[in-house]
């Protein structure tokens, strides 16, 4: 049978479907996040109140105060707390439209096996986010304010300004939220086949030195806070290596039906 170029016009209607519906999801998505960034921009200054506590908390009582440098400084750091905030807000939002638009493509095992990952995304970047603003900044921040005191005899305060503190803090919310995700990556590769638990178990050393020297690069120079997010990664690591053994012996137990039932199929009297 010789090879038969269909007509463009038999195919353009699916592509174009697909493209207005991209384009509907897109608008949705980027609608959702106006509004998160107009809401969260006009209660700028309590989400800041919200952010600036554990730098207040590590101050002496009474003590501490951000400054701004800049005039317009202050109207930045609302439109970045109202950026910030707002995509935090509106992310379930968007990850819902982006799975509408992929869901109609996956068949039901697919749509099944990526459900968990869906719903562990959030749960993991707002364990990592909490951990971050609960426990590591007041830690970090406290070890920093320990470098003030007297230097040839003049005094040495912090007086932190408030766009390179909400830089400080985003950076610390971020890098600890997106590295909690390592367990989604490992599991989504390990599904995909592209890694096994064996060849992660055998570079477990080298996990250990990636870990580490990540921890060193996505937060700031003090000891503290490196080791505060490089034991709970590696705590996930092998919580994934757990995971990706119970999923090799779930894998292992329906093929074992699946041949059990042939062979039972194969046995019986035609």
């Amino acid at each position: 049978m010789a090879f038969e170029i269909k007509d463009i016009d038999e195919t353009r209607a699916p592509l174009l479907d697909h493209l207005v519906e991209l384009r509907s999801r897109l608008m949705r998505s980027v609608f959702a996040l106006l509004i998160g960034f107009g809401v969260c921009f006009y209660y700028a200054d309590p989400i800041l109140g919200f952010l600036v506590k554990p730098l207040k908390d590590a101050f002496p009582a009474g003590e501490g105060q951000l400054i701004f440098t800049r005039l317009p400084e202050l109207f930045f750091v609302d439109l970045k707390v109202g950026l910030f905030a707002g995509f935090m807000v509106s992310f379930p939002i968007i990850a819902n439209q982006l799975w509408a638009f992929v869901a109609p493509g996956l068949y039901a095992q697919e749509k099944k096996a990526f459900l968990p990952f869906l719903i562990a995304t959030p749960v993991l970047f707002i364990g990592g986010a909490s951990l971050a603003y609960f426990v590591v900044m007041p830690t970090a921040f406290k070890w920093f304010l320990g470098f003030g005191g007297d230097a040839g005899g003049l005094t040495v305060e912090a007086l932190p300004a408030a766009g390179d503190y909400l830089d400080l803090v985003m950076q610390f919310i971020l890098a600890f939220g997106l590295t909690f995700l390592l367990p989604v990556l490992l599991m989504l590769l390990h599904r995909a086949g592209i890694v096994t638990r064996a060849q992660m178990s055998g570079a477990r050393r080298y996990v250990i030195v990636g870990v580490v020297a990540l921890a060193a690069i996505v937060t700031p120079p003090d000891p503290g806070s490196q080791v505060i997010l490089a034991l709970p990664l590696l705590v996930l690591f092998e919580g994934s290596l757990l995971l990706m053994r119970l999923q090799e012996r779930s894998v292992e137990k329906s093929a074992k039906r699946k041949s059990e039932q042939a062979s039972e199929d194969a046995e019986a009297p035609s």
